[in-house]
């Protein structure tokens, strides 16, 4: 396989847009250099325009494409070490370290230097997927056909959609093979998805607390979600940035609907329990407490309230409404068996991969039954599959958690992996 082209130096890391550093311009000043020193580490931010037309299943087209990612630890002299990581929901590109804007990455108790998935010998990639409204091209972006932004003229895109494009990204990249794609949840069925429309081009399937396709169950948690941000007044039909306004009590309720499901019920119950707000208060203030009730039907009267009512106030101030309608809708048409009259091992029939599976015992948003289903067909197909259910009383949200078993079975799995792979050599040529 020959070498690895080069891809265009990353740009340098950057105040996000509209805001400003206020630091002392000498540079020569302790402050400054301190400033210097930590922008020096954070980790950049790259772009590729793909220029389309880009053909989606729907048979729409979408271009010119921008796509923001990340990459982590350097890649080997036969591009064999290179990771792709794909993101759930409520997630971007920015999956390990810190970057300009002094964000920590969503994944980065798994991800980095001498972790689970270890950077010092893998050459980790994060993308954002087009129709996230965290950098690439999305809904909030000017579309080119009419100058003004696509809003709910952003084409509907599948899971199999964004692995197309992700492997766009590879070869611009120049990696012709992934050592392994992970994911959890919605990044769990793009690493399936990865198996399924490019054997050949990854080596390891890692699906963490991820389904082959959603109960009927699920879709309707989802539409009930959508309907709250579609009635919202302020939505406009997905057109309300010429209107200037957010349909942020859609999005709040959406939210709260979906941190739920995140949850298991005795992570709730252990947090929350039946507190009232008011005893919480008054506990806090040193008081010894108040038990009785406020008797209101619109006001906070559980804690658990008021944290799901903070839970949506914060979601409503970042995400896009229209792009939570695009990532649920994907969550909704993944379902690889559907092609194959319903037979989930029909579907895994041409996989080439080894795989990984975990699943964790308190997610009944995709319950450990739906992780074995995946299993099942593996077996049937006799691939290799290495399934682990983790007994965490968590919830959905286990995946994203600190786990001493669940990220030993992963550091253990990547290990295996890398003792496969060429030394990374670093710049001296010495190895790493």
């Amino acid at each position: 396989m020959p070498g690895p082209r080069l891809a265009q130096p990353p740009p340098v890391a950057r105040a996000p847009a509209g805001e400003t550093v206020a630091a002392p311009q000498l540079p020569g000043h302790p402050a400054a250099a301190a400033l210097m020193a930590e922008a020096a580490k954070a980790v950049p931010e790259q772009r590729l325009t793909l220029p389309g037309p880009i053909t989606l299943r729907s048979g729409q087209t979408v271009g010119p494409i921008e796509l923001v990612y990340e990459t982590h630890g350097q890649l080997n002299a036969d591009a064999s070490n290179a990771v792709l990581v794909c993101h759930a929901l409520n997630a971007s590109h920015h999956i390990a370290g810190v970057n300009a804007a002094g964000q920590t990455g969503w994944w980065d108790n798994l991800i980095g230097p001498g972790k689970a998935v270890d950077t010092q010998r893998f050459f980790v990639i994060g993308v954002n997927n087009p129709g996230s409204c965290f950098g690439s091209t999305g809904p909030m972006h000017t579309n080119p056909a009419t100058g003004q932004p696509y809003g709910a003229d952003f084409p509907v895109m599948t899971v199999e959609d964004w692995v197309m494009i992700q492997a766009m990204l590879l070869d611009h990249l120049g990696i012709r093979q992934l050592a392994a794609v992970l994911g959890g949840s919605l990044g769990g069925m793009q690493a399936l998805a990865w198996s399924l429309q490019y054997p050949q081009r990854l080596r390891h399937c890692v699906a963490v607390a991820t389904a082959p396709s959603l109960s009927a169950q699920n879709i309707a948690f989802n539409e009930v979600a959508r309907r709250a941000i579609i009635t919202d007044p302020d939505f406009h039909g997905g057109h309300f940035y010429a209107h200037g306004v957010v349909p942020q009590r859609g999005l709040r309720v959406a939210r709260m609907i979906g941190h739920i499901t995140y949850l298991s019920d005795d992570s709730m119950e252990a947090r929350f329990g039946r507190t009232t707000r008011r005893d919480s208060l008054a506990r806090k203030a040193g008081g010894a407490g108040d038990t009785s009730y406020g008797y209101t039907t619109q006001d906070i009267e559980f804690e658990v309230e008021s944290y799901l009512r903070h839970q949506g106030e914060k979601f409503s101030g970042y995400f896009d409404a229209n792009t939570y309608l695009l990532i649920t809708r994907a969550l909704d048409y993944f379902d690889p068996a559907r092609e194959h009259g319903g037979d989930l091992s029909k579907a895994f029939a041409h996989a080439t991969a080894q795989f990984l599976v975990i699943s964790f015992s308190t997610d009944w948003r995709f319950s450990p039954l739906r992780s074995r289903e995946i299993v099942q067909a593996l077996v049937d197909n006799r691939h290799t599959v290495s399934y682990a259910e983790i007994d965490a009383p968590h919830g959905h949200d286990a995946f994203l958690l600190d786990d001493a078993r669940y990220h030993g079975v992963v550091a253990a799995y990547f290990g295996r992996i890398a003792q496969a792979l060429p030394a990374v050599r670093n710049t001296a040529g010495s190895a790493a």
